[in-house]
Formats: structure tokens, sequence, C-alpha cells
């Protein structure tokens, strides 16, 4: 007897995932829909979502389309049933975004942070700015289903172990999740900040319905962010998209992670705004270099378009192995716009093959810089489904 009531209580479970599930990837869908989606019958979409309505976790609504007849009833996830934290740690900045499920974000806070050397201090201010935003939002913390982290570095995605090793000096047997989790008692995922860009442009931005997408985020470090078949690729342990590491001049600067002539020596808005500080004999910072671009200074439209050209020449290797749809750039040197894209785009189209070549369209990002956070918070939003079928967080009391 107590088999066959845990049976039924997993089997509810299971179609309220179901339900949620396929709300969360196809809102303002009606029972019928539903029922195709899902693979359960109506009067069970009827049961569960009726269920659900009642808790407060779906929210009805009629369609508005003109149309003949008793329009239909629409069922969405309940936008303010449960809320996402994402949080995005790069080099030199600390990001933080409060969403409701509907991806509308209701807070946002962004401070200037020495990451890469003081980790503790930058948890620490990370603590503070989650709680800022929450309090801009008016959202109360037992309400959030959990945060997101976008991190400047490979992250393994199935033990959170971050490879720090010359990329985040300080960061040696550091963990992010277990140091943000004791200050905000809250569950953690740590990923790679440039597959959240990626994540985040797909889900919000510039790659919405793109299936074979990358975003490649030119900053203080280089990564490139996969979307493949529809989904986020990290590799077997999550270092796929290393882009700034791969060898473009054997006899060039020795790299931070110990090789010489990575791309990102070269190519990274720290990296071209020091060339370009040389050539002025005076300190040249990425805010000042977009600047010198932007009113049409020549040399710094000179350095921002070599490097462009670099980073196509590398990313043409990429476009002959995965053939993608669609390259979004993003990160700093992004602000360089057609003085970065145009080279970056000729070289792609000289040393990828043609139909490669001829098949990818190269834009700037939608999202601009919150789009590691954008991507953090969809993260947590695409779990979502989980933790409202079981009632965790206390969501929908």
């Amino acid at each position: 007897m107590e088999d066959r009531t845990q049976r039924r209580v997993n089997a509810r479970q299971t179609n309220r995932f179901k339900v949620l599930r396929a709300l969360y990837e196809h809102p303002g869908s009606t029972r019928t829909e539903l029922a195709a989606d899902t693979g359960l019958s109506r009067p069970t979409v009827s049961t569960v979502t009726d269920e659900l309505v009642q808790a407060g976790i779906v929210a009805q609504h009629e369609d508005t389309q003109p149309r003949t007849g008793r329009p239909p009833v629409l069922l969405s996830l309940a936008s303010g049933a449960a809320y996402a934290v994402g949080l995005d740690m790069g080099h030199a900045h600390v990001q933080v975004a409060v969403s409701d499920l509907s991806g509308q974000i209701l807070g946002h806070e962004r401070s200037a942070a020495d990451v890469d050397h003081a980790p503790v201090e930058s948890f620490d201010l990370a603590g503070e700015l989650v709680h800022g935003a929450l309090g801009q939002a008016g959202v109360p913390l037992d309400r959030v289903i959990g945060v997101g982290m976008a991190l400047a570095a490979p992250v393994d995605r199935a033990t959170g172990t971050v490879f720090a090793d010359g990329i985040l000096p300080s960061w040696g047997r550091v963990q992010p999740a277990i140091e943000m989790e004791a200050r905000l008692d809250l569950p953690v995922m740590v990923h790679n900040d440039a597959n959240l860009g990626a994540l985040g442009e797909h889900v919000f931005g510039a790659g919405r319905d793109v299936a074979e997408m990358m975003y490649v985020r030119l900053s203080a470090g280089l990564g490139l962010g996969l979307v493949l078949g529809g989904r986020p690729y990290g590799g077997t342990s999550g270092v796929a998209g290393e882009l700034g590491h791969v060898r473009v001049a054997p006899e060039g600067l020795i790299c931070r992670c110990g090789n010489r002539g990575c791309l990102e020596t070269v190519a990274s808005s720290t990296a071209v705004a020091r060339l370009l500080a040389h050539s002025r004999d005076e300190p040249v910072s990425v805010e000042r270099l977009l600047e010198l671009v932007a009113d049409g200074d020549r040399g710094a439209r000179r350095a921002v378009a070599e490097a462009g050209k670099t980073v196509g020449e590398a990313l043409a290797t990429v476009v002959n192995l995965f053939n993608p749809e669609l390259i979004i750039v993003g990160g700093d040197l992004a602000a360089g716009g057609d003085a970065l894209l145009a080279p970056l785009r000729t070289a792609i189209d000289e040393y990828a093959v043609a139909p490669a070549a001829g098949a990818v369209t190269v834009s700037l990002g939608a999202l601009g810089d919150k789009a590691e956070v954008l991507g953090a918070v969809a993260l947590v939003l695409g779990e979502s489904p989980a933790v409202l079928a079981t009632g965790a967080a206390s969501v929908g009391s």
C-alpha cells in the first residue's frame, strides 16, 4: 500500500514537471497543446494545470489575437511564482540581476572589483550586490529558486571545479559555489562566462531560435560559448571554447596560462589597449581605446581592426569544424563596431571553406554587457520547472 501511494506521488510530480517544462518552453499554450507536447491525456493535463493555477504557479489568460468564436484560455508560468538571480564575476567587475519567471529583469547592480586578485572581497561584494538587487526588486530571499554564476575561467560542469591556474591568479583551491552559498543561503550553479553569454543571447538576445550558434567574448579574456543542436555545449569537463588560448603567434608573448603566443596576448581588449599605449607613448585604458575608435582615431581603429582580423582567422577554423549559423560578438571590444567586425568577417571568408563561411552570419550581440549575467539568469530559469514541480523554496505557497 505504501509503495503504491509513493508511486502515485512520484507520478504526480512527474506530470507536474512535464507540464511546467512545456510551459517554460512554450508559454501561452492551451490545455490541448500541452497534452500534445507532454504526451499526457487531456484530462490529466486539466487536473494538473488546475492544481498549478490554484497554487499560483501557473496563470491563465485569454488569447488576444483576433479570431471568430470564443477565445481559448492560454496558460503560462505565473511570473511572480518564483525568482532567479544571475551573478557575473568578470576579471574586473561584479554584476547582479534579479528576474521573474518570464525573464523580466526587476533589479540590477554592478560594481568594479579586483576579482582576479581579491576573491574573498569579491564574494563579499557579490553578496552585498545580490541583497541590494533583491531589495531594489522587492523580492524576499525565500522566493528565489537559485543563483546562476558566470565566472571568467573554465568550470567543470559536473563537479563545479574552477580551473583557475594561470587565469584567476589568486583563486587556487577557491570553491566559488560554496563561498556564495555560505553568503546567500541559496543554491548556486557556476559556469564559464562565455558559455553563459552564449546562453543569454540564445534565450533573450540575438540568438533566439538559432540551433547552431556561437558567442565570442572579446574582453580582458577571450572565450567562446557554444550552442549546438539548440543546447549549450561545454565539452567533457567544461573547457570547450577556450579560444583565447589558441596559439596564433609562436614567437609572441607568454600568456598568463603559461603558453606562448595565445590569441589572448594579441587580441584581448587589454592587449589592444596596451599596444596602442605603446604607440602613443601614453597610458591607454580600454575605455579610452573605445573612445578613440568612436572618434575615428586612425591608430585606434587600426589596432582594433588587426585584433578583429586575428580573431577571425582563429574563428575560421571553428567555423570549419562546427558549421554554425550565427556567430555573435560580445565583450568590451564589441563596442568597436564595424572597425572590429568587418576585418573579422573578411578573415572568416578568406580562411574558412566556402560552404561554411557562406552559411554563417557574424553580428554584434543584442544584450551588450548584460549577456553573461542574463545567461546566468537563464541557467536558473531552465531549472525552474523541476524546482516548482517539487514545491522547493515554498514557491506557490
